[in-house]
């Protein structure tokens, strides 16, 4: 991976994020308010996600639900917006894409990009094969290419494919196409551009990443060590 292009991307990111919070900081105090309105709860939800380096980051989002004591299966899609636990606003937001707004935050922070392979709960960290650890040299991104290929309708397993794949050939033309592609997702939803990976891709994204990437022994005892 090209360091001028990342330095490159990391730079617009931060003056991209910065210009968004100051351009959509009146539509992120609406959310603010309705969220506090319908129920009194916490406006911003905090999870532990794993970042560049298999480092450990609290990602940011605009609270959707009533309680975040959801039992968590990592086996199955996420939670799906006819969970009653999801609110009347979280509905909203969550198919406008708008509940991940607040991560323009972390993009100031450096945890993460505007476009890169989406971060994971730690809980995955032990399931990791050494192919998927590729998606860990670069920040994980407010979209990516899973989300503009299907998203919650794509299998986890899929999932990986496209971060992995993502980190494999990052450039600017990729990113602009995604970029595109989520704007298109926001307007016509995720199911109209499902892509699944078949095993021949697989396959051949795994030799692919074994002739040309070695995990970092600090990514890969970042991912090992306990919580």
């Amino acid at each position: 991976m090209h360091r001028g292009y990342l330095f490159f991307k990391y730079s617009f990111d931060f003056c991209a994020a910065l210009l968004a919070v100051i351009l959509l900081s009146p539509l992120l105090l609406l959310v603010a308010i309705a969220i506090k309105a319908e129920d009194g709860g916490e406006i911003i939800f905090r999870q532990k996600r794993t970042g560049r380096g298999g480092k450990k980051f609290f990602c940011y989002k605009f609270r959707s639900m009533t309680s975040a004591r959801v039992r968590y299966n990592k086996h199955r899609r996420v939670i799906g917006d006819e969970n009653p636990n999801v609110t009347k606003v979280g509905r909203v937001i969550r198919k406008l894409k708008i509940d991940e707004l607040p991560q323009l935050f972390n993009i100031l922070k450096g945890d993460m990009s505007i476009i890169g392979p989406r971060p994971l709960l730690p809980v995955f960290d032990r399931d990791y094969e050494d192919w998927e650890m590729i998606k860990f040299e670069l920040r994980p991104g407010l979209t990516g290419l899973g989300q503009v290929r299907g998203n919650g309708y794509l299998s986890l397993y899929d999932r990986k494919y496209y971060d992995a794949y993502y980190a494999m050939h990052a450039s600017l033309g990729l990113d602009i196409g995604i970029f595109f592609r989520t704007l298109g997702v926001i307007l016509f939803g995720e199911k109209k551009f499902l892509k699944p990976v078949s095993e021949a891709e697989h396959r051949f994204l795994r030799r692919e990443v074994k002739r040309n990437y070695t995990v970092p022994p600090e990514t890969r005892a970042a991912l090992r060590a306990a919580e």
